[in-house]
């Protein structure tokens, strides 16, 4: 089983062969459909558009959060095709790491020229 580094590499490696095929301007389904299945096709665990509940006072509260893409449970990747990241991009992932007590997060903005560019790493620190 890999931990979440080694999870990260892998992840970084299928988006950028998804970038490189693609290309900037689509749209961000379009991306998490393809990271999707490149990162399937290495063999991993990976859900797309998860459900994610809110425990709230011992109640489970489904409040809308969705996961666009968990990778063998670990490692939680929110995909994006914007201008730029914005703080609530940060805001959402964090609470989505929270939320799954996972330690990692990567924000993937695939509407970048270089890819590189693209690619945030979000720990939490539980």
């Amino acid at each position: 089983m890999k931990n979440e580094n080694e999870l990260s590499k892998i992840i970084v490696d299928c988006a950028f062969k998804v970038h490189k095929n693609l290309g900037p301007g689509l749209l961000e389904n379009t991306y998490e459909v393809c990271l999707h299945h490149e990162l399937s096709k290495r063999g991993l665990k990976v859900e797309k558009q998860k459900g994610l509940p809110l425990i709230y006072d011992e109640i489970k509260l489904e409040v809308g959060y969705r996961l666009d893409i968990l990778v063998e449970e670990k490692v939680i990747i929110e995909v994006k095709s914007v201008a730029a990241f914005d703080d609530v991009h940060f805001a959402q992932i964090l609470t989505y790491l929270k939320l799954t007590q996972c330690k990692l997060g990567l924000l993937i903005n695939f509407n970048v020229p270089l890819i590189k560019n693209g690619i945030k790493r979000v720990v939490n620190k539980l």
